[in-house]
């Protein structure tokens, strides 16, 4: 009989293992789970962010150089020495209304018209005159 005890026993304490297994994750479980995935996107954002930043410059630099054609395009028919703003090419229709007349990080576009030359700047991500500047046509470099 002692046998049969002894074997009723495990299978009590088999039970009992398998009923707390059923019951769900306790919260550690979760918040190991959570921290994975929190490192996880922190791994994706650094790989993300450069890309980001790169398409930015490059859909500016495309909407510069669509305005500076408008704007080259403006002062050959018009015989004045001024010099059109995104929104005179937009009243013009020389730009379509839906054609972007800011930079990609919401800053409007500047055109300088020089002498012989139309030149379109964005501020850049930093929004004030610096070294990151996007210029159309590039500036010429010194050498």
């Amino acid at each position: 009989m002692m046998i049969e005890r002894a074997e009723l026993n495990v299978g009590v304490g088999w039970r009992r293992q398998h009923a707390r297994l059923q019951r769900g994750v306790t919260l550690v479980e979760v918040m190991i789970v959570v921290v994975i995935l929190g490192l996880i996107s922190a791994g994706a954002a650094v790989a993300i962010f450069p890309r980001l930043r790169e398409a930015q410059q490059k859909t500016t630099r495309t909407s510069a150089q669509e305005l500076r054609r408008a704007a080259e395009t403006w002062r050959g028919t018009h015989a004045s020495d001024i010099c059109p703003t995104p929104q005179t090419l937009v009243q013009d229709k020389l730009l379509d209304s839906s054609s972007t007349v800011n930079d990609a990080w919401g800053t409007p576009f500047r055109i300088v018209c020089e002498e012989e030359e139309t030149v379109v700047f964005s501020l850049g991500p930093d929004k004030k005159e610096s070294a990151d500047d996007i210029r159309v046509p590039e500036a010429p470099k010194a050498q």
